[in-house]
């Protein structure tokens, strides 16, 4: 494979993928939805592999979609002479071989064990993203979060709804407000939450857990697992959410919301969908992650 937004790398029967825009907290641009699609097939079709860890480069595991320059990078697939098509978005957006979620989402249907490793910002896509995978382990830092939530997005793969119950999908759903790592386990939205510096070690432990398992054990167990909330309408939500962020993505207050960005800058208007909060960038340096806790690929 020719990668350009993640690396991979097979050891001791796990196979590592890691999202590598660090530069920019691994923002999702084009390719990467589907170089992450390949990335999970080859280790699929690896029989050495037993288990998948998926993780982020630098001081975040993903900030979600990369908006900084507007959505241009996703203009062939969302506008027609310059304009918003809903027509050609709606498509693209619930296509299993175009949408970026369901191109995520193939370690959901991979019939290998993936393991979430999640530090700094995991917030918007990212953490559409993340709970797709089977187990999530955290530092205790991390913020996962939807900001999207207050403007310009909608659930995506719709994981929150699915790991959380009704009362916190409700509370997390109409404020967007993130959780940090710790908070995060104590309500069951992840797995576990661990100091930082036990952070990669927790993972690789986990992960050869899960080697000392026959395959074909794992995968029955993750299927049946994966049935029962597939038959609770998985498919449907993941078919309304990406159609509801396209909506929400244009209304006039969005429009407004990225004209703005593209003018005076992302800091600004995140600054005042936040500032309510004070959360998020606009959150005490004690409620954000630890900046100097960066994973080295």
């Amino acid at each position: 494979m020719e990668l350009t937004t993640l690396l991979y790398d097979v050891a001791d029967a796990v196979a590592t993928i890691t999202l590598n825009r660090p530069e920019r907290l691994n923002t999702i641009v084009p390719p990467m939805p589907e170089e992450f699609a390949q990335a999970i097939t080859a280790a699929t079709r690896d029989a050495d592999v037993k288990v998948i860890v998926v993780r982020g480069a630098g001081r975040s595991f993903c900030a979600g979609y990369d908006f900084g320059g507007g959505f241009s990078h996703w203009d062939a697939h969302m506008t027609t002479d310059g304009r918003w098509d809903p027509g050609k978005d709606f498509a693209f957006s619930t296509a299993p071989q175009l949408s970026p979620t369901q191109q995520f989402m193939s370690m959901w249907r991979t019939p290998k064990p993936v393991i979430v490793q999640v530090h700094g910002w995991c917030v918007g896509g990212g953490s559409d993203t993340a709970l797709c995978g089977d187990l999530v382990i955290a530092s205790e830092d991390a913020r996962i979060g939807t900001p999207y939530s207050r403007m310009w997005g909608a659930y995506l793969s719709g994981m929150w709804l699915y790991r959380l119950g009704l009362t916190r999908a409700k509370e997390y759903a109409l404020t967007g407000k993130p959780l940090s790592g710790r908070e995060a386990a104590d309500v069951g939205l992840i797995n576990e939450a661990v100091p930082f510096d036990q952070l990669e070690d927790t993972v690789a432990a986990r992960a050869a857990q899960l080697a000392s398992i026959p395959s074909s054990q794992l995968a029955a167990m993750k299927l049946i697992v994966n049935q029962a909330y597939e038959n609770m309408g998985l498919a449907s939500t993941q078919t309304l959410g990406p159609i509801l962020d396209g909506l929400m993505r244009n209304t006039p207050d969005a429009l407004a919301f990225i004209e703005r960005a593209a003018t005076e800058g992302v800091g600004a208007v995140v600054a005042d969908r936040d500032g309510p909060f004070a959360d998020y960038s606009q959150a005490p340096p004690d409620e954000q992650p630890d900046p100097s806790h960066v994973i080295e690929p």
